[in-house]
């Protein structure tokens, strides 16, 4: 008897006090947990996915700030800058991150009847963009020799910002929020694997990781990505 309970002692580990209350946890789920950390597993669900992708696409309206900015103040800027981050919005934003939100989010809320007035925009603003996207990749791709052209760019890049800022706001606040309400559990999690699928298939490995690395090198191109910069004084 007393070796059967020196053995259940030997198979709790006592960890850090919470709350001055000192926890006991199986050794072997702790076990599992340091494992799962030391391989890097990473589990995202559909919605943090779209939302870190929002992340993304901030992070390229800011570029496009920044360029409007500058033509407004006359001041040079490189058009590789412009069209590097267009590429991204059209091949990562557009053709991956929209359609599936076009393809596995949009038909569920309306057989639902569920915010589909909402729905119903956002699907007239993804075609809007990509309309946009196009006269901001002509535009930075005939090297922006006049005036004239640069005006016609910074009324794109700043249409698109203007659209985008609410679009993306709109749908992380009630959107995404909102997809809890009409799929279940399994459901859910299948879309996580749905989404990961699409993206192996479109970026191979890399995928969002791939892309954030890319944008912080036209961030540093411009000189906007020092962080500190931004704080107020």
């Amino acid at each position: 008897m007393k070796e059967e309970v020196d053995r259940s002692r030997r198979s709790m580990l006592w960890i850090a006090p919470l709350g001055g209350v000192a926890l006991r946890m199986p050794a072997v789920l702790l076990g599992q947990k340091k494992q799962g950390a030391e391989e890097g597993d990473e589990e995202v669900t559909p919605t943090e996915d779209l939302m870190r992708e929002h992340g993304l696409l901030k992070r390229i309206l800011l570029i496009y700030d920044e360029v409007d900015a500058r033509i407004a103040q006359q001041k040079e800027f490189p058009p590789d800058a412009v069209t590097n981050s267009a590429k991204i919005i059209r091949s990562f934003i557009e053709q991956y991150h929209e359609k599936l939100e076009e393809d596995y989010l949009f038909p569920r809320f309306r057989k639902h009847n569920l915010l589909v007035d909402l729905v119903n925009v956002l699907q007239q603003q993804h075609e809007a963009g990509r309309r946009v996207t196009e006269q901001i990749l002509a535009l930075s791709g005939s090297g922006l020799k006049s005036s004239g052209d640069k005006q016609k760019l910074a009324t794109a890049l700043h249409q698109f910002v203007r659209m985008y800022a609410p679009h993306e706001a709109r749908e992380d606040t009630v959107l995404f929020p909102a997809l809890h309400k009409i799929v279940s559990r399994n459901e859910y999690d299948a879309l996580g694997e749905d989404f990961e699928k699409r993206e192996h298939q479109l970026f191979g490995k890399e995928g969002f990781e791939g892309m954030v690395p890319r944008v912080e090198e036209i961030e540093k191109q411009l000189g906007i990505y020092d962080l500190s910069q931004f704080t107020p004084r």
